[in-house]
Parts: structure tokens; C-alpha cells; sequence
């Protein structure tokens, strides 16, 4: 994959990570710091290591793109999402995924 597309998602979350922190402080809300950077911390850390050992192919890009939107759910961007556990374990779930592939494709040598 190429790098833009791997890093595109990732450059969404940051900025959903960012949106959160601002918005929160401005409307006088403490924001979850477990909440907003637990679960991403782990998306980091698996892109950064896939990344330079070329193991970010398309499925590690989709399933990025999931997680962001996600995300996006767990944090009440999108209309309706009232149920913010659901997505929470969602994303949690999908970095599962991600990390379970990741890790049978290293230890594979897939």
C-alpha cells in the first residue's frame, strides 16, 4: 500500500483525538483520557511497526478505516449514536483484528 493511504487514517484519528480534547475544554467538559487514548495509542503503535516492516497492506488500511469510523461513532459525531459502549467495544474489537493479523502475518513470514 502506498504511504498516503496507509497513513490517512491515521492522520483522521489524530485529528478526531484533537477535535476531542478542544471541544471538550471549550464547552468545560473533562474529557476520557482513557477513553481518547487507550484504544488509539494501540492503532499508533501497530501502524508505526507495520509500517517500516511493509506489512501495511490493504487489509491493515481497511480495517484502519473501520476503526476511525468507529471512533468517530464512540465519540457522538454521527447522529444517533447514543450508544457509546457498542462502539467503543466495536473499536476495540477491530484493533483485535488488527493486531491478530498483524502478528500471524509476522509470525508467519506471510
Amino acid at each position: 500500500m502506498s504511504l498516503p493511504m496507509v497513513l490517512l487514517p491515521v492522520f483522521v484519528e489524530v485529528a478526531l483525538t484533537f477535535a476531542l480534547l478542544f471541544w471538550n475544554k471549550r464547552r468545560g467538559q473533562a474529557t476520557d483520557a482513557a477513553d481518547e487514548f487507550g484504544l488509539p495509542t494501540l492503532f499508533y503503535a501497530l501502524i508505526a511497526i507495520a509500517l517500516p516492516l511493509r506489512h501495511a497492506d490493504l487489509v491493515i488500511v481497511l480495517l484502519s478505516w473501520v476503526f476511525v469510523v468507529t471512533r468517530f461513532v464512540n465519540a457522538g459525531f454521527v447522529r444517533g449514536a447514543d450508544k457509546r459502549g457498542l462502539a467503543w467495544t466495536a473499536s476495540a474489537l477491530v484493533l483485535l483484528a488488527m493486531w491478530l493479523y498483524f502478528a500471524l502475518k509476522m509470525l508467519l513470514l506471510i
